[in-house]
């Protein structure tokens, strides 16, 4: 074989080889499109349907297709622009190319030639893609300005409503840049055209002066297009002028002097040069000389410099300076009625309060109650507490920081801390993790734990009400069951093969265990087999279309927390960091406060989301500036069937009522709340939280006090924080406010002054629902106080030599001594603190318990083992802890002997109901006893204080 031959053979078979690489490498790609379709039309079909379980396909449907039109909309802009850029900057194409001794002429021509045929549709696509996605992105924005809803108040520079600025001004400004994107995109796709024709020549003459050289062709284009730049230039300068009022300074949000005499005339006059200047581009369409275009662009720039900049910082130095305290109270005077305005401060209770250092006897009689239901239990250190006690199984997890709340039992409101019992899938050994324990085993949590805040039992337990599995107390729970729940993270298959989910621990089964089968409403039903594909598809997962478990009538249930539903249906709202749960008419609920927010309200002080709300408890991790805000939603998820309710709480708020229009009906009265419900709503922590930083500044009303800012707040930090540096948190408490006549469970922190760690002020908000609900109290102290405050009051009890000495004694034998939350309450004319200290065992599985009560008033502080002691000794009077219920005239020997009795005939029934296997009649019996052992305790608990 010649080596022709070989060459001709080798080379087919390369050739042949190639063509079946490019083909493989084709049919992967297509199959890689292919796949990348699915999954997203997966993704999106089961979205929707999950919007379908939840009553909310509005949001969706909305959502989706003003988007779709707004980017059709934008697209055909950007399309039309672009189509026109092109056609115009080519229209004299075929009569001339660039000369041949031209450098690349061959080049450019052929790339010429590519985009008069390709490129006059393909670059206004990729043109449209762009700006479509672009605009599209402005759905909210949209939405808004197309249901603007009126303020009622105007600004006091411009006049207008507040709306304007709420929720039109930020479209326009968007807008207004969209604009200018388009304009400058076609500007420089055809100054490049143009430049490749030759259209623009760039030459150097003898005397090395470069000199530009313009076809007509391409004078009138530029000249259109920076003709219209300009004009939108000078659109943007006058929405510059009403930004004035949102502008942050080193002193305030809002228009200082400067602003409003300076910068305000300065923006009007450059959007008035701008506009000459648009027009003289404009007209050299018809003049073939740039001289008085580039003259006006001059003139721009220059004014742009001096007027926009060098002028407003010289009358800053030379004029305002001078007396800036005086001359800025107006616009200071203006800031503070807006700031406190936007936050809900306009109508703070505030009281001057002497602190005195010695106790009123008269002013203390009046605060028995607050003296009686002092939180002892810390709901972060009793967390670990309850987990121990009442976790039961490795698979159940409690929160890391239990739920404050208060509950009427025996007639009586009394403080509690509350933990839900939810599933953790960590908690099961590794080696009984699969796909079917983990998704249709482990489907859900079961009961919560509950127990009064004020007191504990004899060897410092919390002193549960409702505990243990299957749940028993005095809440009176009839569906116990968690499958929507903070920690359920991962979905469930539930509802299809009968009696495969594990429902909770039970001993005298022969398994261990009972088990259940949903019959709830939430989730997604699965259907038949196309659907079974799409979930496959959606959550990566073949079993879907394999098991045997899974059948038509099974259930899906994803996005379960109660944060990921509700930001789902209400995508609108800012969600406060702690939703917390609650038992209504016997069903465990979320209950989660929902804020409208912005960051456009005239004068109003800005501030940072994060770090308003960031404190020892908690961090939030996503941020933005905002400058009003108000609780305009308390939404509720059943823990059973996922339910999300939406209530107008702030029906008065205009933002709430813009996408009340936009989403009709998906956001119900305040009206169709339960009783039930609204006797567990709180004032939601985070708003107070940003309230409470408005107030450290906001606290001064004077323009002149607030220029100097000698008496300004800071939020002291958590003396027991074990690293510092992070703001106390607040804490809900049951006290009575001086000047209320009643306790009222509300929430509360101090502020301290800037520069030292005394006292300043006391704050308070109503969590009660009812006529004062809200009703935010702040006691001032004198500015010259010697009360501490609580980082010195920290310190006053840690260097007592008596109490260092007991903590010493509580430390030995491998314990450790964790302290408490340090509480602070007006009490007696004074601040009374009140610290729980906690002892648990350094080995594995140690807990603690409560073991000794910190008490300070003034300067005297004490350490007792119980806070009876405690405040006896402080106040120099007996103060007696909460009796619980109205008992009559019975001795607690006599009540304790009556609840024994309950005992033991709750145990008798339970017997009998075993004996005839009647599980109905046992349970019964079981929550029976379980409440009559926790009557007992309490009982047993206040004798021994007593």
């Amino acid at each position: 074989m010649s080596n022709d031959s070989y060459n001709f053979g080798q080379d087919a078979s390369n050739g042949l080889n190639a063509k079946k690489s490019r083909s493989l490498l084709f049919t992967l790609i297509t199959l890689g499109v292919i796949a990348v379709v699915f999954l997203s039309v997966a993704q999106f079909i089961t979205d929707r349907m999950w919007f379908e379980s939840v009553s909310a396909t509005q949001v969706f449907d909305t959502l989706l297709i003003t988007k779709i039109k707004l980017f059709v909309l934008g697209a055909l802009l950007g399309l039309v622009a672009g189509f026109l850029t092109i056609r115009y900057s080519l229209r004299n194409r075929s009569a001339f190319t660039v000369p041949s001794s031209s450098p690349n002429a061959q080049s450019i021509n052929e790339v010429l030639s590519k985009v008069s045929k390709f490129g006059t549709w393909l670059v206004p696509a990729v043109l449209g893609l762009i700006t479509g996605s672009s605009f599209a992105a402005l759905t909210e924005q949209w939405l808004l300005f197309t249901n603007s809803q009126p303020f009622g108040e105007v600004d006091a520079t411009f006049g207008r409503d507040i709306s304007f600025f709420v929720f039109e001004l930020p479209f326009l400004r968007s807008l207004n840049g969209f604009l200018s994107t388009i304009v400058v995109l076609c500007g420089l796709l055809a100054v490049i055209l143009h430049y490749l024709q030759g259209n623009i020549r760039v030459i150097t003459q003898d005397n090395n002066r470069v000199k530009m050289n313009f076809s007509d062709d391409a004078r009138r284009q530029l000249a259109v297009t920076t003709g219209l730049f300009l004009a939108l230039y000078a659109w943007s300068y006058y929405l510059d002028r009403f930004s004035l009022v949102l502008s942050t300074n080193d002193l305030i949000t809002g228009m200082k002097f400067v602003d409003a005499n300076i910068k305000l005339p300065a923006l009007n006059i450059l959007a008035g040069i701008s506009l000459v200047v648009a027009f003289l581009f404009l007209a050299n369409v018809f003049m073939k000389n740039w001289a008085l275009p580039i003259l006006g662009s001059a003139l721009l720039i220059i004014s742009s410099v001096l007027i926009g900049g060098v002028w407003p910082g010289f009358v800053q130095q030379v004029q305002v300076k001078l007396d800036e305290q005086t001359i800025e109270s107006p616009f200071i005077e203006r800031n503070i009625a807006a700031t406190r305005d936007a936050y809900g401060l306009s109508n703070v209770n505030y009281q001057s309060y002497e602190g005195s250092e010695t106790v009123d006897s008269a002013i203390l009689a009046k605060d028995a109650a607050t003296l009686q239901n002092i939180r002892l239990l810390d709901p972060y250190v009793a967390s670990t507490t309850f987990e121990q006690l009442q976790q039961l199984k490795g698979f159940y997890s409690f929160a890391p920081t239990l739920d404050v709340a208060r509950y009427k039992i025996g007639g009586e409101t009394r403080g509690a801390l509350l933990a839900v019992r939810e599933i953790n899938l960590s908690g099961i050994p590794e080696s009984q993790q699969n796909w079917l324990t983990n998704h249709l085993i482990y489907t859900h949590g079961i009961g919560l734990a509950a127990a009064y805040d004020n007191t504990s039992t004899v060897d410092g337990q919390p002193a549960f009400f409702e505990s243990d599995v299957p749940p028993t107390g005095l809440l009176n729970v009839t569906e116990p069951r968690i499958y929507f729940g903070e920690e359920s993270t991962q979905y469930s298959i539930v509802g299809g093969s009968k009696n495969i989910e594990l429902d909770y621990p039970d001993d005298s089964k022969p398994s261990g265990q009972q088990n259940t089968t949903y019959t709830g409403k939430g989730g997604v039903a699965i259907g038949g087999t196309l659907n079974k594909l799409l979930f496959a598809a959606r959550f990566g997962e073949p079993n879907f279309l394999l098991s045997e478990q899974i059948t038509d009538n099974s259930r899906v249930l994803y996005n379960r927390t109660p944060v990921e539903r509700v930001e789902a249906v209400a995508p609108w709202l800012t969600l406060d960091g702690d939703p917390y749960a609650a038992v209504i008419d016997g069903r465990i609920v979320w209950i989660l406060d929902g804020y409208t927010t912005t960051g456009n309200f005239p004068y109003s002080q800005t501030t940072s989301l994060a770090d308003a709300t960031s404190d020892s408890f908690q961090q939030r991790t996503t941020d933005s500036n905002i400058n009003y805000i108000r609780n305009s939603v308390k939404a509720t998820v059943d823990a059973y069937d996922g339910t999300v309710t939406l209530y107008a709480w702030d029906e008065q708020d205009p933002i709430l009522k813009a996408w009340s229009a936009i989403f009709p009906g998906l956001v119900q009265n305040k009206s169709q709340m339960s009783d039930s419900l609204l006797s567990q709503i709180r004032y939601p922590e985070d708003l107070f939280k940003i309230q409470r930083d408005i107030l450290r500044k906001y606290h001064i009303s004077d323009p002149k006090a607030f220029f100097t800012g000698e008496n300004f707040w800071i939020v002291p930090d958590d003396p027991t924080y074990s690293t510092g540096g992070l703001p106390q948190p607040p804490y809900y408490l049951n006290i009575k406010m001086p000047g209320d006549t009643k306790q009222h469970f509300q929430i509360t922190a101090t502020f301290a002054p800037a520069k030292r760690p005394s006292l300043a002020g006391f704050m308070a908000v109503n969590s009660d629902f009812g006529d004062d609900y809200g009703k935010i109290t702040l006691l001032q102290l004198p500015s010259q106080t010697t009360i501490p405050g609580p980082v010195q009051a920290q310190n006053l009890f840690e260097s007592d030599a008596t109490i260092s000495s007991q903590l010493s004694l509580l430390r030995q034998g491998g314990s450790n001594v964790v302290l408490g939350n340090l509480l602070s309450l007006p009490v007696g004319g004074g601040i009374l603190y009140v610290q729980p200290i906690y002892v648990e065992s350094s080995g594995a599985g140690g807990f603690p318990l409560l073991r000794k009560v910190q008490v300070g008033y003034g300067q005297k502080v004490v350490m007792a083992d119980t806070l009876s002691s405690a405040l006896s000794q402080v106040l120099g009077e007996s103060v007696e802890p909460n009796p619980g219920p109205d008992t009559g005239n019975k001795t607690d020997a006599e009540l304790l002997d009556a609840a024994l009795a309950r005992a033991q005939k709750a145990y008798n029934e339970g017997q009998a109901a075993l004996r005839t296997n009647d599980w109905a009649a046992y349970g019964t019996a079981q929550k029976k006893l379980a409440a009559a052992i926790a009557e007992a305790q309490r009982i047993s608990n206040r004798m021994v204080m007593n």
